[in-house]
C-alpha cells in the first residue's frame, strides 16, 4: 500500500464561527520503491553477465581508452606538441628519477625504470589526456620508509651499498655438502637487490588495492581526502623529504631514522655528526643551490614568454658530472657518487610473497595517496580543457601502473603536479607526449646512463629539495585560506605538523580523522537563529543577519541548519529554548509550584489579594502561542532526532503553545511517518513552507479568539 502525505499549503478560516473547517492541503503520494533485494540482485547480474558483441566491444573500448582516442589521432594538428613537450618532460624527468631513487632508498637505475613503464601503461589505460604519471616525491619517501625498515629487519646495515653492486633478483651460488644430500642453489641477495624486492612487492600490493577499488568502486574513499588536507600532507611529508635529503648536502654518513617523530631524530643526528661535515660535498650543494633556484623562479616568472622551461637541472647534472669525474673528486675528498648504473633491462622478476605480510598495511595510505592525487589532478586538468575522464578507469590506470612495473624492478607511482603543469605549458594535446618521454628515458637507459657514475649524490639531493619549493610556499596562502575558511585552515595545519613531526602515515590518519571531527562538531553546535519576515514577500530570512525584519505577533520562527541526530539533539532542544525564551519544564514546574502555593494560602485564608496574584501568575501569558520549525536545513532524522521532535511538540503542547514544521525534504518527512510522529493525540502539521505555516498559525488564533469572544 502506498502512503501518502498530507502537506498543508493554503489556510482558509471559515465564515460561519459555529464550526471550523478543515483548511486545504495538498496530498503527496510517494514513488514506489522496490525494495526486493534479490530482484535488484538479479538485475544487477543480469546486467553485468549479458555478453553481446556491442557490450563487448564497450567492455573493451571503455577498458583500454587508448583504443578510443588513438584512431583518431590528428597527426597535423597534434603530433608537434606532443612531441615537444614528451621530450621536455623527458628531458626533466631523468633527474628527477634519479634524484628520487635516492629518497626511496633504491639505486638510480631503478627510478628511470620506474618512469619509462609508467608513461607507456598510462598511456594504454588512461583517459586524461594531460597529466603525467611518474615518479612522485611524497610517495617516494613513504616507500623509502619502509624499505629502510624492512632492510634492517632483514639484517643488512642502513650504509650505503658499495656502488656498482646490482644484481639480478638473486645471485646463486652453489655450495656442496655431503654427499647424501644433493648440491643446493641458495639465493643471496645484497642490500640494493633486497631494498628493490622490498619496493616492488608494497607497489604490487599498492596496484592491487588499486584496482580492487576501481572494480568495486569505492572510489568514495578519496572524498575524506579534502584539498585541505591533502595539500597539509604533502607539505608536511616535504619536511621529511627536506630533512632526509639534509645529509646528503653535507656529506654524511649516518643512518636513516624511521618511525614516530624520524624529523626530529634525523636532525639530532645531523648535529651530532655536524663536525664530519664533506667541505667538498657542501660547496657542491651551495653552488647548485645558487645555479637551481634562481633558474627555476625566472622560469616561472617568464613561463609565459617561454616557449619551453629552461631544463636547469639536466644541465646541473651534466656539469656536476664533468667537475666530479675530472677533478676526481671522490678519490681526493670521498665525496659520495652515484655508482655505476647499467645499461638495458634485467629480467623481469615476480615479488617476493613472502614479503607481502610485512608491507600490506604499509601500502594502504600509499594506493590511497596515489589515486587520490591522481583522480583529482585527472579531474581538475579535463574540466580545464574541456573533456571528461572516468574516475573509476584511473583508478584502474594507476593501478596497472603500478601492479606490471613491480615485476619490472620498479616502485610505486602517481600523477604528479608539477611535470603535468610542465607538459600542459609545453603543447600537450595527448598521451601520445607521454610515449614520447618514455622514449627519450629508453635513450638514457640504452645509452646514457653509465655516463652518470661520477654524479655526486648531493647534487641529486639539491634537485630533490628544490623541488619542493611548490609545497612549501603553502605557508604564502594561510591567510588567505584563513580568510575563506578558519576550519579548511585548521585542518591544513594540524595535518602539516602531524605529517611532519610524527610520521607520514600517522599524519594522513590524524588529517582524515580531524577533518571528520571537524564535521561532527559543526553539526554538533550548529547555527539556529530566529527568523523574521521580508516585507512584501513570502521569505523569512536571519533576525541576527539582517536589519528592518519584521516578526508576527505571537509566533517565533526557529531554524535548525544541521541534520538532527543523537549527536545535536540535547543542542537543538537548549538552543530552541535559549531563543525562545521559554523552557517548558520550567514553565510547568513554576506553573505546580504557584498552584501549590495558591492551594496553601486558600487554606490558610490569608486574604483575596495575594490569592488573585497567585491565579495571575498561574495564567500568564508566555508571548506567543506558535513555534514555526524551519526544516529546510535538516537533512535527515534518526531515531533520536524524531523523539527529540515527539517531546519539543509534546513539551510546548502542555503549556499551550503549538508546534509546526515547515519545508521538510521528502527524506525527513518520511522518517517522520516511520517514526509515527503523526499517530499523537494532537494534529502535527507539516508545510511546504514557513510563510503557510505562519498565515496557519495566524487564522488559527484569530479563530480562537473569536470563539473565545463569543
Amino acid at each position: 500500500m502506498a502512503e501518502f502525505n498530507h502537506v498543508h499549503s493554503v489556510t482558509e478560516m471559515p465564515e460561519d464561527d459555529a464550526k471550523p473547517s478543515f483548511h486545504h492541503g495538498i496530498f503527496l503520494e510517494p514513488q514506489e520503491k522496490k525494495r526486493s533485494m534479490k530482484a535488484l540482485v538479479v538485475k544487477q547480474a543480469k546486467k553485468t553477465c549479458s555478453c553481446t558483441p556491442a557490450r563487448v566491444k564497450d567492455y573493451v573500448f571503455s577498458f583500454f581508452p587508448v583504443l578510443q582516442w588513438l584512431p583518431k589521432y590528428k597527426l597535423r594538428e597534434y603530433l608537434l606538441g606532443d612531441i615537444m613537450s614528451g621530450v621536455i618532460v623527458g628531458v626533466l624527468l631523468v633527474p628527477q628519477s634519479i634524484a628520487y631513487s635516492l629518497l626511496a632508498g633504491q639505486e638510480p637505475i631503478y627510478g628511470l625504470y620506474t618512469s619509462f613503464f609508467a608513461g607507456i601503461i598510462y598511456f594504454i589505460f588512461g583517459t586524461s589526456r594531460h597529466i603525467s604519471v611518474g615518479i612522485f616525491g611524497v610517495l617516494c619517501l613513504m616507500v623509502g620508509q619502509v624499505v629502510d625498515r624492512e632492510v634492517q629487519r632483514a639484517g643488512y646495515d642502513l650504509e650505503p651499498a658499495a656502488p656498482g653492486v646490482l644484481m639480478d633478483a638473486a645471485v646463486y651460488l652453489n655450495t656442496t655438502v655431503s654427499p647424501a644430500n644433493q648440491t643446493l642453489h641458495r639465493p643471496l641477495c645484497d642490500k640494493s637487490c633486497y631494498a628493490i624486492r622490498v619496493g616492488a612487492t608494497m607497489t604490487f600490493i599498492a596496484g592491487v588495492y588499486q584496482v580492487a577499488m576501481g572494480f568495486f568502486q569505492v572510489g568514495f574513499v578519496s572524498v575524506y581526502l579534502s584539498d585541505s588536507l591533502l595539500s597539509g600532507f604533502v607539505t608536511g611529508a616535504s619536511f621529511t623529504i627536506l630533512t632526509s635529503q639534509a645529509k646528503y648536502l653535507l656529506g654524511l654518513d649516518i643512518p636513516r631514522s624511521s618511525g614516530i617523530g624520524s624529523l626530529i631524530s634525523t636532525w639530532i643526528n645531523i648535529f651530532r655528526s655536524i663536525h664530519k661535515t664533506n667541505i667538498c660535498d657542501l660547496i657542491t650543494s651551495f653552488l647548485c643551490l645558487l645555479v637551481l633556484i634562481p633558474t627555476k623562479e625566472l622560469n616561472e616568472y617568464f613561463k609565459s614568454r617561454l616557449r619551453a622551461p629552461i631544463p636547469v637541472e639536466l644541465v646541473v647534472i651534466v656539469a656536476a658530472t664533468l667537475a666530479s669525474h675530472f677533478g676526481k673528486l671522490k678519490e681526493t675528498y670521498g665525496s659520495s657518487i652515484a655508482g655505476h648504473i647499467p645499461t638495458g633491462f634485467l629480467p623481469p622478476h615476480p615479488p617476493d610473497w613472502n614479503l607481502i605480510p610485512n608491507v600490506a598495511l604499509d601500502a594502504i595510505p600509499i594506493a590511497i595517496i596515489g589515486f587520490a592525487i591522481t583522480v583529482s589532478l585527472s579531474e581538475m586538468f579535463a574540466k580545464k580543457h574541456g573533456y571528461a575522464v572516468k574516475a573509476n578507469q584511473e583508478m584502474y590506470a594507476i593501478g596497472f601502473c603500478n601492479i606490471i612495473p613491480s615485476f619490472f624492478y620498479c616502485f610505486t607511482t602517481s600523477a604528479a603536479l608539477a611535470k603535468t603543469l610542465v607538459k600542459e605549458s609545453t603543447g600537450c594535446r595527448t598521451q601520445m607526449s607521454g610515449m614520447v618521454t618514455s622514449l627519450v628515458i629508453l635513450l638514457v637507459l640504452l645509452v646514457i646512463a653509465p655516463l652518470f657514475y661520477s654524479l655526486q649524490k648531493c647534487v641529486l639531493a639539491v634537485i630533490t629539495i628544490v623541488n619542493l619549493r611548490g609545497a612549501l610556499r603553502k605557508f604564502r596562502d594561510l591567510p588567505k585560506m584563513w580568510h575563506l575558511s578558519r576550519v579548511d585552515t585548521v585542518i591544513w595545519l594540524v595535518t602539516m605538523a602531524a605529517s611532519a613531526f610524527i610520521s607520514t602515515e600517522i599524519g594522513l590518519l590524524v588529517g582524515v580523522c580531524f577533518s571528520m571531527l571537524c564535521v561532527i562538531f559543526r553539526t554538533q553546535r550548529p547555527e539556529a537563529p530566529l527568523l523574521g519576515w521580508v516585507a512584501e514577500s513570502e521569505t523569512y530570512e536571519s533576525l541576527s543577519a539582517y536589519k528592518n525584519l519584521q516578526t508576527k505577533p505571537g509566533i517565533v520562527v526557529f531554524r535548525f541548519e544541521a541534520p538532527l541526530y543523537y549527536i545535536n539533539k540535547e543542542c537543538f532542544k537548549s538552543t530552541l529554548y535559549k531563543q525562545t525564551g521559554v523552557n517548558p519544564a520550567w514553565v510547568k514546574a513554576a506553573k505546580k509550584k504557584a498552584a501549590k502555593r495558591m492551594v496553601k494560602e486558600k487554606e490558610v485564608d490569608s486574604g483575596s489579594n495575594q490569592t488573585n496574584i497567585s491565579m495571575d501568575f498561574v495564567s500568564e501569558p508566555l508571548g506567543f502561542h506558535t513555534i514555526v520549525i524551519d526544516c529546510c536545513a535538516v537533512q535527515f532524522l534518526d531515531t533520536a532526532g524524531i523523539r527529540t521532535l515527539k517531546e519539543v511538540c509534546k513539551d510546548y503542547g502542555e503549556i499551550d503553545v503549538q508546534v509546526l514544521l515547515a519545508q521538510c525534504n521528502p527524506s525527513v518527512r518520511s522518517s517522520l511517518i516511520r517514526g509515527e510522529f503523526f499517530k499523537q493525540g494532537e494534529d502535527h502539521l507539516l508545510f511546504h513552507s514557513v510563510h503557510q505555516a505562519v498565515d496557519f498559525a495566524l487564522g488559527a488564533q484569530e479563530h480562537r479568539g473569536t470563539n473565545a469572544s463569543k
